[in-house]
């Protein structure tokens, strides 16, 4: 046990669960007056106990709900740094890296040099090739895809290339095996943050994707948390897609991909049990992934709402010497127009028996995160954040 006396840190970052328009929300196309928070909390679906005892309606400039009188956990809002609103950015600024460039994107679609390549190395044709609901694509694509053999290659917003193909044409392993290869292409200055296989099923026109997803993202940019941690002999544990997102990079051990946020909270709850010293990272995406793009609110709210009633079993299931923490990497207003992620402002809430419930206001990165949790462990890590351990601590 560190000087602080802190053994694990759970760290859930609730997927796109933004709490409030970034100041420079509009120069990435989004609203100044988008909210994932807000949304779901007006959609009076999101009654949120224990999220609200925490404090999240107690954080600067929330402007919504109503503040507990005397919240049990210290919390803060953070401003990205970075020049994104995507996971892998999210995730990675959190982590201790700031990137000054965005990752790239493809609004037009990949540039025939890449097909070109692309092509070469799958032994296949590419189908689409421009940004697409990833549902939309397959009932459009999914038919010739099924009589040519081609591979559905699309993109969004996101700096992301996405390769689906129907698992009775192309087995997931060999799926997967072209996206590692896409990987390899797609460095450098088209070095996008995430290739993803999107493996589907069914006979036109329902089609449906599978749990089968997997990111391969590119190789984190510089020194992690994780990287930190386990350098210096603790346990990282990753939940979800953590171990997609920083490509395996500094983690001890992966429980894998979710199949929901029910399955994650499973895994998260089973580590209470176990004797680890060190973070567990969790990701839970179901917000982002299954009703923040499709922008719907009461799916959204709901989701957020069965993460509100696990914690009223975790909390008190905690040890004297734990902590947790909970954030977001962006935003996905589900009451926003569009489909894209947006550019917010993300809540940090704190708790355990050594940590002071106290408003710590905003902070300029993400970033705040891993150093924190460095500084919990006596961890080297550099960074352009700062620890608040001092103003956190009992």
């Amino acid at each position: 046990m560190q000087k602080s006396g802190i053994k694990r840190v759970f760290l859930i970052v609730l997927d796109s669960f933004g709490c409030g328009a970034a100041p420079d929300a509009t120069d990435f196309g989004d609203a100044a007056s988008c909210s994932t928070l807000r949304s779901v909390t007006e959609s009076g679906l999101f009654p949120a106990a224990n999220l609200t005892r925490l404090g999240i309606y107690n954080i600067d400039g929330v402007r919504t709900g109503t503040p507990d009188a005397a919240p049990i956990g210290a919390h803060a809002r953070l401003r990205e740094l970075s020049r994104g609103k995507d996971t892998t950015i999210g995730h990675w600024e959190m982590a201790g890296i700031v990137r000054n460039e965005p990752m790239p994107t493809y609004p037009d679609g990949f540039p025939p040099e890449v097909v070109t390549e692309l092509e070469e190395a799958f032994g296949r044709k590419i189908l689409c090739n421009k940004p697409y609901s990833g549902t939309a694509v397959i009932h459009d694509y999914g038919q010739e895809h099924e009589e040519t053999g081609a591979l559905i290659v699309y993109t969004s917003a996101d700096s992301v290339l996405q390769i689906a193909a129907h698992e009775e044409h192309v087995p997931v392993e060999e799926l997967y095996d072209y996206c590692r290869k896409a990987r390899t292409i797609m460095q450098g200055a088209h070095g996008v943050g995430r290739i993803i296989a999107r493996p589907f099923v069914g006979t036109y026109p329902n089609y449906t994707r599978t749990a089968r997803r997997h990111d391969f993202s590119l190789d984190p940019t510089g020194d992690t948390i994780l990287d930190a941690l386990s350098r210096a002999q603790y346990d990282v544990i990753g939940v979800g897609k953590i171990s997609d997102i920083f490509g395996g990079r500094g983690l001890t051990r992966s429980l894998g991909v979710n199949e929901s946020n029910a399955d994650g909270m499973k895994k998260t709850t089973a580590l209470l049990d176990e004797d680890f010293t060190g973070l567990a990272f969790v990701n839970l995406v179901d917000g982002d992934m299954i009703y923040g793009h499709r922008r719907d609110v009461p799916g959204y709210a709901r989701a957020m709402q069965e993460f509100d009633d696990w914690l009223a079993d975790f909390l008190p299931s905690m040890r004297a010497d734990d902590v947790l923490m909970i954030t977001a990497d962006h935003g996905c207003d589900p009451g926003a127009a569009g489909t894209d992620h947006t550019r917010e402002y993300v809540p940090l809430l704190i708790y355990g028996e050594k940590i002071a419930p106290v408003n710590l206001g905003t902070y300029p990165t993400f970033a705040m995160i891993g150093a924190t949790i460095a500084d919990i462990f006596g961890a080297e890590l550099t960074t352009k954040g700062e620890s608040f351990l001092p103003r956190i601590l009992n």
